[in-house]
């Protein structure tokens, strides 16, 4: 009598595993538990051989030789920045994105660059057919190379084989979620497929030596699907953003064993595919004069400082509740500005709607720009417009006080650099800015912040 094989129930969504099935997962989510094999490990084949079965014997961490990693360049300078300086070779990288981002016009350039001064390239997607594929690069890459050959392939198998083959100097998975692999009996893009897909291919470039490409979709929220334990296996986790109304598009690292997680690269989406932007800034400050509602203020990414406007519009409430929507922003975290804006200031805003927006589509994460958010508030309020071009940075606290920033030195250089005659920022970061060709104002709370803005 045959032995019956083992199922059990994974989730869809996080990978929680259940010997039954369950309507809503530990997660939250409802009806996402699917049956899938178990495979047992002693069974399963590995498609791709890592050499010799023998135990290795532990080394001594300070006789280890520690070397420079080669590195690939990508032909992108922005690209090349987010990764660190460039591909390493073996190295596994996972990119996502929401659809139709560029997320795909931005491996194939990058391709088309490496097959033209490296080698062999190869191109696996499993959602477009290579027609599909020649449409795009007829468009967004300016000359093509013999060197990068395309295939339509979902079969992870027959991936490998064409990899030990032709030996690529770069390989491109698109996607993760379509590939599958002949040793489970999982659907493709089910947590257990996507899983084992990933440590296949993570084995086959650590064996040759091969940098890879790994495409992710994205849930609902925004986040990568799949199991975590691919974040955990990756080299490198890239994430895509942008409005797809915009033309801006950010890359931003959020893991990088190879490089900092501080670095962004700007794009600009246009008709031929994508183009770097160097003057980030200057793409996203359009107001030359100051206006009412309109504060300019400034994050440090990486190696360079991005300023950009804060805009808000405080208009009288209508029945009911007031409303605040913020765009760019964390909604407690207006909240908190705006109670500290009451409470501190005496700026009543208990029967005013209060909508703000960060211009340019960027979602700054750093809390200094929380002075330059109160500040636009105010000025919308009164109806106040600034004598002179002014920018703002700098934290606020639950007791209205104004704390320090890092890099405020290099934001208000480039500040200065750019024109503006006015740098409000904290007392504590003020004494480390040399005021060349504008007047630094050093403040240590809101009131001050205000008074500073109103002289």
């Amino acid at each position: 009598m045959a032995k019956k094989s083992k199922t059990v129930f994974v989730c869809q969504e996080c990978g929680y595993e259940s010997p039954k099935w369950m309507g809503q997962c530990v997660c939250g989510a409802w009806n996402t538990m699917v049956e899938e094999k178990v495979v047992d490990v002693a069974d399963s084949r590995s498609r791709v051989s890592t050499g010799s079965n023998k135990a290795r014997s532990a080394s001594k961490l300070k006789d280890v030789k520690s070397g420079q990693f080669g590195r690939i360049d990508t032909g992108i300078n922005e690209l090349n920045r987010v990764l660190g300086g460039g591909l390493v070779e073996g190295s596994l990288t996972l990119i996502s994105g929401e659809p139709g981002i560029g997320k795909s016009t931005l491996i194939l350039q990058a391709a088309a660059n490496i097959a033209k001064n490296l080698g062999t390239v190869l191109y696996v997607s499993g959602e477009e057919s290579e027609e599909q594929i020649k449409i795009r690069a007829d468009r967004v890459c300016k000359d093509l190379d013999g060197n990068l050959l395309v295939v339509s392939e979902t079969n992870l198998d027959n991936i490998i084989d064409m990899c030990e083959e032709i030996k690529p100097k770069f390989l491109i998975i698109d996607s993760i979620q379509t590939m599958y692999s002949s040793e489970i009996d999982s659907a493709p893009g089910s947590v257990s497929q996507v899983r084992v897909c990933g440590n296949i291919l993570m084995k086959l470039g650590k064996s040759y030596g091969i940098p890879t490409f790994i495409v992710a979709h994205v849930t609902k929220s925004g986040e990568l699907a799949g199991p975590k334990i691919v974040e955990h296996l990756v080299d490198c986790v890239l994430n895509f953003t942008g409005e797809r109304d915009q033309e801006l598009r950010i890359l931003r690292a959020y893991k990088n064993r190879f490089g900092t997680t501080s670095e962004i690269g700007a794009f600009q989406m246009v008709e031929e595919g994508l183009i770097e932007v160097d003057n980030l800034s200057g793409n996203l400050l359009e107001n030359d004069k100051p206006i009412e509602g309109s504060i300019t203020t400034a994050i440090y990414e990486g190696s360079r400082s991005v300023l950009f406007d804060i805009q808000a519009l405080v208009a009288s409430a209508g029945a009911g509740f007031p409303r605040r929507t913020a765009i760019g922003f964390d909604n407690q975290r207006l909240s908190m500005i705006l109670a500290v804006l009451e409470k501190r200031a005496y700026l009543n805003l208990s029967d005013k709607d209060v909508y703000t927006n960060v211009v340019g589509g960027l979602r700054p994460d750093s809390t200094s720009v929380d002075l330059a958010l109160a500040l636009a508030i105010f000025s919308s309020a009164k109806g106040y417009v600034p004598k002179e071009r002014v920018i703002a940075i700098g934290e606020i606290g639950l007791t209205g006080e104004i704390r320090s920033v890092s890099n405020a030195d290099k934001i208000a250089a480039e500040a200065m650099r750019l024109g503006y005659t006015k740098i409000i920022l904290p007392a504590k970061s003020a004494s480390k800015v040399k005021a060349n060709s504008a007047e630094v104002v050093g403040v240590k709370n809101i009131y001050e912040a205000i008074k500073a803005l109103e002289d």
